[in-house]
C-alpha cells in the first residue's frame, strides 16, 4: 500500500503559506507507519515545536493501473475518507532552507490521521464534496473539492505516469486554507457533509 500525498492543491492554501500556485501536482509520500486509525490519540512528537493540522479528502484506489487515460480515471476510485496530514512546520522550514527533502516533517509516525472510508455514491455531489475541521469545537478549516486545482481524475492520470496504482493505495488530495498549530490537550474533529468522520485528541 502506498500513501501518496498532494501538496498545495487549493489556491488559498498555497497563498497563505506564501508559496507559488503549482502548475502540476506536487507529490510526496508517507510510509504506512504514518497512518493513525480508529480515532486513536496523536502524541505530540518531541522533535517539533510547531505542529500543524491539514485536513484533506482521501481517495482509495480500487483497481490496478498504469498510464491511466483521462476518460477512464473515474473508474479507479469509489470511496473517500477524511484525513489529517500533520506537518512539523519548523522541520519543514529548515529542510526547505537547505534544499533538502522534507519527509521527516511529513512522514513521521502517526502523521496521517484517516477516517473510515465511505462510498462516493452516498455523497450529495461527488465532484463537490464539502468538508471541515474543528479544533476544540470551533471550525478552523472548510473546503470543497470543487475548488481543487487538480481534481481527482487529473491526479489519477498524473500519478499513474510515475507509479503503478494498486488496489488499496490511498491519495491525500490536498488541504484548503486555514491550517494552523495544535497543542497538547486540543481535540480535532473532521466532517464530510456534516457527518463526523473522525476525532483526534492531541496528547
Amino acid at each position: 500500500m502506498k500513501i501518496i500525498c498532494i501538496g498545495r492543491n487549493y489556491v488559498d492554501h498555497a497563498k497563505e503559506l506564501n508559496n507559488p500556485v503549482p502548475k502540476q501536482p506536487l507529490v510526496f509520500m508517507k510510509p504506512p507507519s504514518a497512518l493513525l486509525v480508529n480515532n486513536k490519540p496523536f502524541y505530540y512528537p518531541e522533535f517539533s515545536q510547531d505542529l500543524h493540522y491539514e485536513v484533506e479528502i482521501v481517495l482509495k484506489v480500487c483497481r490496478n493501473g498504469r498510464h491511466v487515460q483521462k476518460e477512464f480515471a473515474h473508474k479507479y476510485y469509489e470511496q473517500v475518507a477524511l484525513g489529517i496530514d500533520f506537518t512539523a512546520r519548523d522541520l519543514q522550514r529548515k529542510c526547505k532552507e537547505k534544499g533538502h527533502p522534507w519527509e521527516i516533517a511529513k512522514g513521521f509516525d502517526g502523521s496521517a490521521v484517516i477516517s473510515p472510508f465511505m462510498n462516493m455514491d452516498k455523497l450529495i455531489n461527488p465532484k463537490a464534496i464539502d468538508f471541515h475541521l474543528t479544533k476544540n469545537g470551533d471550525i478552523v478549516q472548510k473546503g470543497n473539492t470543487k475548488d481543487l486545482i487538480f481534481d481527482f481524475d487529473t491526479l489519477i492520470v498524473y500519478l499513474s505516469q510515475f507509479f503503478k496504482l494498486q488496489q488499496g493505495d490511498i491519495i491525500y488530495t490536498g488541504t484548503p486554507s486555514g491550517v494552523g498549530p495544535v497543542q497538547i490537550g486540543d481535540e480535532l474533529e473532521g466532517f464530510i457533509e456534516g457527518q463526523q468522520m473522525f476525532n483526534c485528541d492531541i496528547r
